[in-house]
């Protein structure tokens, strides 16, 4: 299940499911309209946008849920199969359409094939950039963040945490666990 965690400034406001997170930020914004808070997906640290306007429950009702599909195109996505376009060269299109099944089968197996084989460093890797964004937010302008980040990605451990411990409780806090987690994805 994915979680997320939303900030004000440099303070948690809550950490959980989306629903939950996008309820605690409408409360906070209603108690205050001029707040601002910031909500990250955990797993990537990417920020996420949510529409805050109207009552909680026209928030949590406009928010993604799992059977929420963007616009559907060609392809068959009763089976989740949707048609987006790929650019190769001529020589490639040729090797492909020799391929038994054809391009479309031959370009699943390479591309399953692919994502086993290099999943593991896709996730490291994942888990590396979910820390640098969310740093880069929340303490790109906080008191050694550089040293900082290029303590984590020469995997100082005991330098990172000295570095980042002035920085404010939430903050330091939040991207230690990120760090750690792509610590143990390497």
């Amino acid at each position: 299940m994915a979680t997320y965690t939303a900030f004000l400034e440099h303070r948690r406001l809550a950490a959980g499911s989306l629903a939950a997170v996008a309820e605690r930020c409408k409360i906070a914004l209603d108690n205050d309209p001029g707040a601002t808070p910031l909500v990250y997906d955990d797993s990537t640290g990417r920020p996420v946008d949510i529409d805050y306007r109207g009552t909680v429950h026209d928030v949590l009702a406009r928010l993604p849920g799992p059977d929420s599909v963007a616009k559907r195109g060609p392809g068959r996505p009763k089976l989740g199969v949707v048609a987006r376009e790929v650019t190769l060269l001529p020589r490639h299109w040729e090797w492909l359409a020799g391929q038994p099944g054809g391009a479309s089968v031959a370009l699943r197996r390479l591309v399953e094939v692919a994502s086993r084989d290099g999943a593991p460093a896709d996730r490291a890797r994942q888990a590396r950039e979910a820390v640098d964004r969310v740093m880069s937010a929340l303490a790109g302008n906080l008191p050694g963040y550089e040293e900082a980040s290029r303590a984590f990605h020469r995997h100082e451990t005991e330098r990172f945490e000295a570095l980042t411990q002035e920085w404010p409780e939430d903050v330091r806090d939040y991207v230690r666990v990120l760090a750690a987690r792509a610590g143990s994805e390497a």
